[in-house]
């Protein structure tokens, strides 16, 4: 090690200051010549009988845009949508992730219900009604046993509504899913 480099004492104070610098000088180390065209090879063309339709993804509240490519009521491949007033041309990892979770092979599909081990389609009204049937016997037997839990997916309003409903049943327990 260098007598120079062993007499720079790294505090907070001179670690913010090299990252400030270190951040100004990025743009004057970007090189154009770097910035080259888009071969015709790397386009990707539409799918036969497909169509381009914006829409929001629905990973969180932001509600970034996306260019979902739809073929046969299928989704097969999005773009980032690059005129978004909110995104503006951006997406998180969640977003630009969201159609494998959508074509996963994991993801639950309808109402199951494991019975002896096993796991059993069900039907929603089946679902519905084993669920509100739980609940009432909750309610009635000690409601602070419920816990209510909010989502990154929520507004403000539904937010409020979720905090309402959990009160009117009879509990102070809502959280929100980030926290867990």
């Amino acid at each position: 090690m260098s007598s120079m480099n062993a007499s720079i004492k790294l505090n907070r104070r001179n670690f913010l200051k090299m990252a400030a610098l270190s951040s100004l000088a990025t743009p004057l180390l970007a090189r154009s010549e770097n910035i080259r065209e888009v071969n015709d090879s790397e386009i990707k063309e539409a799918y036969e009988g497909s169509k381009k339709v914006k829409t929001i993804c629905t990973a969180c509240s932001v509600g970034c845009g996306i260019i979902a490519e739809v073929q046969n009521g299928v989704w097969v491949r999005q773009e980032i949508a690059q005129d978004h007033p909110i995104s503006l041309g951006g997406h998180c990892c969640k977003g630009s992730d969201m159609i494998d979770m959508v074509r996963s092979h994991v993801r639950l599909k309808y109402p199951m219900k494991k019975e002896n081990g096993e796991w059993k389609r069900i039907s929603y009204e089946q679902a519905l009604s084993e669920i509100g049937e739980k609940l009432a016997t909750y309610r009635k037997e000690n409601p602070e046993s419920v816990m209510f839990l909010g989502s990154a997916k929520l507004n403000n309003e539904q937010a409020y509504y979720i905090r309402k409903f959990a009160a009117f049943f009879g509990t102070n327990n809502v959280d929100h899913q980030a926290r867990i």
